[in-house]
């Protein structure tokens, strides 16, 4: 009986533990594409094919995750903000599903 609770404690905290790297993970790429896509000289899509080769480069090739690309005014100048929306990895045959969306913006 107690090594079904050890071994559900054990799932929960690897699930929560690759939730966090893969939210860190997309929110980095995201904020590297826009301070790329910022620079004078670079496109949007500059960004945003740097953004998507750091996430499959640290992620996987079979990881998915979606790129919206917007421009916007921070902190009163204008900006490139990149959204990154993506699923919450699965461990194993167990996951309570859901989605990751993280923003950076860069003036």
């Amino acid at each position: 009986m107690v090594s079904a609770v050890l071994v559900a404690l054990v799932l929960g905290i690897i699930h929560v533990s690759l939730v966090a790297h893969t939210r860190t993970i997309l929110h980095a790429s995201a904020w590297e594409g826009a301070r790329y896509a910022s620079y004078y000289g670079t496109t949007d899509r500059d960004g945003a094919e740097l953004t998507e080769r750091l996430i499959r480069e640290a992620l996987g090739a079979s990881h998915h995750s979606s790129l919206s690309v917007r421009h916007v005014d921070v902190a009163g100048q204008p900006g490139v903000s990149f959204t990154v929306e993506s699923r919450v990895p699965q461990v194993g045959l167990w996951s309570p599903g859901g989605e990751i969306v993280v923003e950076a913006a860069i003036p």
